[in-house]
């Protein structure tokens, strides 16, 4: 295994949080130039090695940075991340950017406009720096393509770092930006977090406008990606908030960090220990018995659960598979057969659905949910679990070698059904395996309960800051 890289080896510059950078902006300590300069510098020297980022706006970097400077200097900045670096998934529309999807089906041809997300962000401020890699349409919970390659995990070039946000997972832990637009249709926020060893939350469904909608449907959701939780939670408060063009928002999806509160005392907590399919590694399972260990000390009581998951595994591939029949329809007949052939299997078995078995899935989902949210209400506050029941494996796999596995929806059970419920469920390290390869921690909570599953991130944060586990 190669010396692990995150951080180690950054410049102090990049090491920033995004909180901290806003600060010393005002006070002129630092200003968003050298910053923006140095995450420039840091992608250059770590993406042939790790393959985080498809394209990099260097001359639009350095302009955004500089005009946050000038905004500065009068004592008029735009938001809550001016000057802060931002990537964005190469799945996101960004205006005169060319997004290609992972995708050789998909042309040069540059946005017309930002998507919402991105237009809240550059509201606010935020100077955003390239696009990030991702599997072909963001299909599997990988990332390679035959349009960029493999993404290498930076504690172990020869790795996944999960997927499908794993290029915006890799420049967060290698210290290539502090801020980085997610997207998560079965767990592809949460999933390269786990393995990589950095922060990311998969909001309510109608908390962060989406626009165009994912032809992967309700399931998908955007969200932040970072190094820490504060972080992620400022993040959030800038990409949440009405859009027109998104008829799915909430009726009030604006999120007030004034309300952040990291006290987990009285606080009751189910324990989902075991996913729908196959078994947790023995790491895992002591990395997550430690994390329970932790929150009994920061005062929860912990409630061991079982979730109502019967039928979850094949109501989530029926809507997978629709939605990826969906995205291949939009590609023209003449560069089908450019698509990964994995994508195009998954595709056929949704063009072979039939309208009674969508629906009686739409309606199994429909049940599942309410039971979530039943149990919610009546039994607990918030649901943690490992992210994912393994740590990273072979880069250029869906699953892992010898595994007996044929899709990535067989080991991400901790993950999709939380994107059937449209749920909040947060990211955040929970510790290394014997090679040193990170784990995550999954908080769950009511649909709504955004702040809630931050709030209790932050808790676990700063104890193991101050060396709580």
């Amino acid at each position: 295994m190669t010396t692990p890289v995150p951080l180690g080896d950054a410049p102090e510059l990049c090491r920033l949080a995004a909180g901290e950078l806003v600060q010393v902006y005002a006070t002129r300590e630092l200003s968003p130039v050298e910053v923006a300069d140095a995450v420039l510098n840091r992608i250059d020297t770590t993406n042939d090695r790790f393959n985080g980022f498809r394209f990099v706006d260097v001359a639009g970097t350095r302009a955004a940075a500089k005009a946050a400077e000038r905004r500065y200097r009068a004592g008029t900045p735009l938001g809550p991340l001016d000057g802060v670096p931002v990537s964005v998934k190469d799945l996101v529309q960004v205006r005169d950017w060319v997004v290609r999807y992972g995708s050789r089906t998909t042309d040069a041809t540059p946005c017309a406009a930002d998507a919402p997300v991105v237009e809240r962000l550059r509201g606010a401020g935020a100077v955003l720096t390239g696009l990030t890699t991702t599997p072909e349409f963001g299909w599997k919970a990988v990332t390679d393509s035959a349009l960029t390659g493999a993404t290498r995990n930076p504690y172990d070039v020869g790795l996944t770092p999960g997927g499908s946000s794993g290029g915006a997972a890799v420049a967060a832990a290698t210290g290539a930006g502090p801020l980085h637009v997610g997207t998560d249709g079965g767990g592809s926020i949460r999933i390269p977090c786990s393995f990589t060893g950095t922060v990311g939350i998969k909001p309510s469904f109608g908390r962060v406008p989406a626009w165009p909608l994912s032809p992967f449907g309700t399931v998908s959701h955007l969200g932040p990606i970072a190094r820490t939780v504060g972080d992620a939670a400022l993040m959030l408060s800038v990409m949440a908030g009405r859009d027109v063009r998104d008829w799915y928002l909430a009726w009030d999806p604006e999120l007030d960090l004034d309300l952040l509160d990291g006290d987990l005392r009285g606080s009751r907590i189910g324990v989902w220990a075991r996913p729908p399919h196959g078994e947790v590694s023995a790491a895992v399972a002591r990395g997550f018995a430690e994390a329970r260990r932790l929150l009994a000390d920061l005062g929860a009581e912990l409630v061991p659960l079982e979730l109502p998951l019967d039928d979850v595994f094949e109501t989530f591939q029926v809507h997978w598979s629709a939605g990826a029949a969906q995205r291949l329809r939009a590609v023209p007949e003449d560069r089908r057969a450019l698509v990964e052939p994995g994508l195009r299997e998954v595709a056929a078995q949704g063009a072979a659905l039939d309208l009674d078995t969508y629906k009686d899935a739409e309606a199994a989902r429909a049940a599942f949910g309410a039971r979530m949210e039943a149990l919610f209400e009546r039994a607990v506050d918030l649901v943690v679990s490992p992210a994912t029941p393994l740590t990273a494996f072979d880069a250029g796999l869906e699953v892992p070698n010898d595994s007996g596995l044929a899709r990535w929806t067989e080991w991400a059970g901790f993950s999709y059904p939380i994107n059937l419920t449209q749920e909040p469920a947060l990211t955040l390290p929970c510790g290394s395996d014997d090679r040193g390869l990170p784990m995550g921690l999954q908080i769950i909570g009511r649909k709504g309960a955004d702040l809630e599953v931050l709030g209790a991130g932050l808790a676990i944060e700063r104890a193991r800051a101050d060396g709580g586990g």
